[in-house]
């Protein structure tokens, strides 16, 4: 290829890099942590918040009751099922009119359980929304709110991404053979880090392609499937998937003592497809002419269409199995090809070792924007560097490459701070404020953008490693709070054997934060004068 043509990829490459790589370190590191979304929902849920569990059989009274009850606005009740068998809670959300189907924070949710003496009891029980918090950041790229704008935002920022991947690689191809493993450590910091970029960034390439490409069409699926309405099928593919209204007399409310137990529901989704393991049931409109029951689960050795499984549509009247359209190990070839294209995004398929699989390479995504910026600004110093030729003076950094490197280090190393300080403070929320989905979102945004202007106001030299440091204390605090918890149960805090491994991984974490802060810190006092990195004692150096 022409040097000329790879100069332009090269071009376009870092053009779209900068302008989308601050999004996307915060949409893939708070990616990698929704990778593990259950466990840091458990990890963050008191004890004390659920119900006393019940065989499940035992909790159709409960079901009865409470169905019969719900608002005909509510879409479904949900009841989790325990790996035993146990129901640990029923419960439901109402939503405000008009509420966009993704805004969380629009939804009040509703628990009940049987009093003693066999009434029902109803409360409102807030959840923390800590982990759909997270989910959200991941979606929209640190926007706080899962719109539709939003996520027209993050369908244009994926599209940028795509564009880098494409040309990053056109950019390597001229060197690829010699450069691909090639990891010069020594002096020429710059030269390693962009050895470690290249060689990530070509490693995980599928990985990526996946990823931007899949997020496009998320963000823009709605207008896909409306213009593949008006184009393939004439309007009717709306019209034919629309449930028809139903008709006044058509049938008489149904009784929700007469369906059937939640073991016979559960056998029938495991008799569709041998090995499906159910989690939940979600009840739809059950006392309504067209009742639904969707089974909720994971099969082990098959692909889900949703992060949260797949499902089975059960009549829960007649067991009449309605659609396995959804349901993992039971998916026509046309379903499962759409599924896997979720699955690739979402982790759902392959067990334990493919979710710390991508929690790694979310990681190692997130560093591969950082390290892109940073590549960035130490090649303006090159190119200033070139402009005052043979002279001997230093060149004064120019404002835009100055502001970048704030920008990088108070947004990248801020959104880990965050992060790591809302997370630890699920533990102690509970039964002290009221709004807990208020405060996670404050507790973050409030430390994201005082990192942000700190790094603005200090400079990136004198402000990453403090930052660092912080990053280093809010990410200790998740595992010095279940330890508190675990010696001092009086304090409010709890801990909980089974999900150590949220706080070993959260302390490994630190331990590399920390690393990071003190290489930092040598390259702040010891690099290159002329470098935005790079703040050493001017005092002693003018005496």
């Amino acid at each position: 290829m022409r040097a000329d043509h790879v100069r332009i990829y090269k071009s376009v490459h870092t053009w779209t890099g900068i302008l989308s790589g601050l999004a996307l370190f915060i949409a893939f590191y708070a990616g990698a942590l929704t990778v593990f979304k259950e466990p840091l929902r458990q990890w963050s849920t008191p004890p004390a918040a659920g119900m006393q569990p019940v065989p499940m059989d035992e909790a159709q009274p409960l079901i009865a009751q409470a169905l019969a009850t719900v608002p005909p606005s509510v879409r479904a009740t949900v009841l989790s099922l325990r790996g035993d068998g146990a129901i640990p809670r029923l419960e439901w959300q109402v939503r405000a009119p008009g509420a966009d189907d993704h805004d969380e924070g629009a939804a009040r949710h509703y628990s009940a359980t049987l009093g003693a003496d066999g009434s029902l009891q109803v409360r409102e029980q807030p959840p923390s929304r800590l982990v759909e918090f997270i989910d959200v950041l991941h979606r929209v790229v640190g926007l706080p709110v899962d719109s539709d704008p939003n996520r027209w935002v993050m369908g244009a920022v994926s599209a940028l991404y795509f564009v880098a991947l494409v040309s990053g690689v056109v950019v390597l191809l001229p060197s690829l053979a010699k450069d691909f493993f090639a990891l010069r450590v020594g002096k020429n910091t710059k030269r390693m880090w962009l050895d470690a970029h290249n060689v990530v960034g070509i490693v995980s390439l599928p990985f990526h392609m996946v990823m931007a490409l899949s997020a496009v069409v998320f963000a823009y699926h709605d207008q896909i499937y409306a213009l593949q309405d008006r184009l393939l099928h004439q309007g009717r593919w709306s019209q034919s998937s629309a449930r028809p209204p139903a008709l006044p007399g058509a049938a008489s409310a149904r009784d929700p003592a007469d369906m059937l137990l939640p073991s016979q529901l559960v056998r029938i989704a495991r008799q569709a497809a041998p090995g499906f393991e159910p989690t939940a049931l979600h009840y739809a409109q059950v006392t309504g002419p067209r009742p639904l029951v969707r089974v909720w689960g994971k099969h082990p050795q098959d692909i889900a269409p949703r992060a949260m499984g797949g499902f089975a549509a059960i009549d829960p009247y007649s067991g009449k199995l309605l659609s396995a359209d959804y349901l993992p190990g039971a998916q026509s070839t046309p379903n499962l090809l759409i599924s896997s294209f979720f699955a690739l995004h979402m982790a759902s398929f392959g067990g334990t070792a493919v979710l710390w699989l991508y929690f790694l390479l979310g990681l190692a995504g997130a560093w591969l924007f950082y390290s892109g910026n940073l590549l960035w600004v130490e090649t303006r110093r090159k190119a200033q560097r070139k402009g005052v030729g043979t002279s001997g003076a230093l060149p004064e950094q120019r404002r835009d490459t100055a502001l970048m490197a704030a920008a990088t280090v108070g947004v990248c190393i801020g959104c880990v701070a965050g992060l790591s300080l809302t997370l630890a403070a699920a533990k102690w929320l509970p039964g002290r404020v009221q709004d807990m989905a208020a405060w996670h979102v404050g507790i973050y945004y409030a430390v994201f953008f005082a990192s942000v202007v700190w790094a603005f106001f200090r400079g990136a030299a004198r402000a990453a490693a403090p930052l660092l440091w912080l990053a280093v204390a809010c990410t200790l605090a998740i595992p010095a709070s279940s330890l508190l918890g675990w010696l001092a149960p009086g304090a409010g805090a709890w801990a909980d054997g089974a999900l150590l491994g949220v706080d070993l991984t959260a302390l490994a974490g630190a331990l590399a934060l920390a690393w990071m802060a003190r290489a930092t810190a040598r390259r702040v006092r010891s690099g290159p004068r002329d470098s935005v990195w790079s703040a050493p004692m001017r005092r002693k150096e003018s005496e």
